[in-house]
């Protein structure tokens, strides 16, 4: 019996990490789908498990755990900053400055209740275990990984952080949650009469696409060509068909316009009213039926040397007889602008005749086997690069300790960076959503287990015996307060949408219960529009205020 001993005991034996990793993830996993008043822990309860093998004794040598540890939270923030890397400066324009700056004053609100209870206190909570249940009350897991490193660089021998975080995270879901509720009732929201002020908000209709069917009544562009009339009207649009004496044809920039004639038009939602006004007036028109045998197809860009080419430096419609309407991009449609970067994973709808149509599939590649296969050595890259910064000392006056982005926040900055401008270093970005969340579940599973079993000795006697209940306090006061405070902000001052209001709340605590909750409770998508406006910026700002605090003032 001696193999089953060391199986379930020996902590520096491979087969005994493994069998407790497995262990720990699959039940956490398996548990945190179970939903208590529609509310699941997720993933997040890997970290309770590990804490209850922890408490029983099962562990692993530190030095493997701490590996482990590290290179699963390396995983989880790169792979988000992949993904949030394309979309996080474009957060920042129009109304989606208005969000951020909410969300940014979430972020500031939080980290001031929770050193006003330290102080409060007068040092009964140790600052690194306020900052465990600061990340806790705001259900940030990333945050509680770069806190970590950043206590690594201290050198601190106190109780683990992880501690405070798993008092604070369970109350910290029921708190954003909530207050989202508190809000509704507080302020008398009218669920109807939001869903319809949302219908009359064009939002960022300027990115989508909008298609209709014109008939030319203008006598005064009748004889003019295409670009004279793109020219006349300054508006940005495509005409992909033109319905001439019963004839469909694809038309060109010389193509002249008659009074009478039939086009198919794909804008933006913001340039439609214009365009109709100067042209003429909608009608119904089945282009399917015509007499010319043209397609419209979606064709997916696959092949690398495309990754960063303009749109309008493909010259589609002048080379090969085509015209591009809109592109698709990770499930969203957006309008054809020549100066849109176009990136390997695109989905370009094309409309042409059928032969016409092939050549271009054959330029943009239209291979979906080459986007099964990973991008793995941008990835690795990218991780290298993001080590380097985040090992780079950084000396600020007054700090005794130069402060370091360490191995979360340099990989998360150097993602975000690739993912934005990754095409200018033809390096090829695009990971398929599947594989990003598999490597994403990965890491932050393989995190929580480590953080768990490496607390759970000391956890039962920390909540029994200890503060356990005074972190369970502290932690819904700093998810509580300033979410009611910004809500009301919002709401009195800047007049937000409650569905929006509902995302931002969700976004700037980066928490996907409260999004479920939020999106169960419109048909519209305006809870994740305003969650994916403020969440790249929010985690970014997660990721480093710990730090900040921790090598500030300690």
């Amino acid at each position: 019996m001696d193999w089953l001993q060391s199986l379930l005991w020996d902590p520096s034996s491979v087969a005994h990490i493994v069998l407790l990793y497995a262990f720990v993830v699959a039940v956490g996993v398996y548990l945190g789908k179970i939903k208590i008043f529609g509310v699941s822990l997720g993933v997040t309860f890997v970290l309770f498990a590990g804490i209850l093998m922890g408490h029983f004794g099962f562990t692993a040598d530190t030095h493997i755990l701490h590996f482990i540890r590290e290179f699963g939270l390396i995983l989880f923030v790169f792979c988000i900053g992949l993904q949030v890397g394309p979309s996080f400066f474009s957060s920042f324009k129009k109304g989606g400055m208005t969000l951020n700056l909410l969300a940014v004053g979430i972020v500031v609100l939080n980290i001031a209740v929770a050193l006003g209870l330290y102080y409060l206190w007068n040092g009964r909570v140790e600052l690194p275990m306020m900052v465990g249940i600061l990340y806790g009350a705001v259900t940030n897991t990333p945050g509680l990984g770069a806190a970590n490193e950043a206590l690594n660089q201290l050198n601190y021998t106190g109780p683990q952080i992880a501690l405070g975080y798993a008092c604070a995270y369970p109350l910290g879901v029921v708190g954003i949650i909530g207050s989202i509720i508190a809000i509704r009732y507080i302020f008398r929201v009218n669920m109807t009469k939001e869903e319809e002020n949302l219908k009359t908000q064009s939002g960022d209709a300027h990115h989508k696409p909008h298609m209709m069917s014109l008939e030319v009544r203008n006598e005064s562009i009748s004889g003019k060509n295409l670009i004279e009339i793109k020219q006349f009207l300054g508006r940005n649009f495509v005409c992909s068909r033109i319905r001439h004496d019963g004839h469909v044809s694809i038309p060109d920039h010389e193509t002249v316009f008659n009074v009478g004639d039939q086009l198919f038009i794909v804008c933006s939602e913001e340039d439609a009213p214009a365009i109709v006004v100067f042209i003429g007036k909608e009608v119904e028109l089945d282009w399917e039926k015509q007499d010319l045998p043209m397609v419209s197809r979606r064709i997916l860009v696959t092949k690398p040397e495309i990754n960063g080419k303009t749109l309008g430096s493909m010259h589609f419609r002048s080379m090969y007889g085509v015209n591009i309407t809109r592109i698709n991009r990770s499930g969203m449609d957006l309008f054809a602008d020549p100066n849109l970067i176009l990136q390997v994973g695109d989905r370009v709808m094309v409309v042409g005749q059928q032969d016409a149509v092939e050549r271009v599939a054959g330029v943009l590649g239209n291979q979906l086997k080459r986007l099964d296969t990973p991008n793995i050595v941008t990835i690795f890259v990218g991780i290298f690069l993001g080590i380097l910064l985040g090992s780079l000392p950084i000396a600020f006056p007054g700090m005794p300790t130069p402060l370091k982005l360490g191995l979360a926040g340099g990989p998360l900055v150097v993602a975000i960076l690739i993912g934005r401008f990754g095409h200018k270093l033809h390096l090829v970005t695009y990971t398929t959503m599947s594989a990003n969340l598999m490597l994403r579940e990965i890491g932050i599973v393989l995190f929580l287990a480590s953080v768990g079993i490496d607390a759970g000795a000391n956890f039962v006697q920390t909540v029994v015996e200890g503060d356990g209940l005074l972190y369970v306090g502290c932690g819904f006061l700093i998810t509580v307060i300033p979410l009611l405070i910004i809500g009301a902000i919002a709401r009195l001052y800047y007049k937000v949408n409650y569905f929006t209001l509902m995302g931002l709340i969700a976004g700037s605590n980066t928490d996907p219960p409260a999004l479920a909750y939020a999106n169960q409770t419109t048909s519209g998508d305006a809870p994740a529009v305003g969650y994916s406006t403020v969440y790249p910026l929010s985690m970014f700002l997660r990721i480093l205020t710990g730090q900040m605090i921790l090598l500030t003032m300690m």
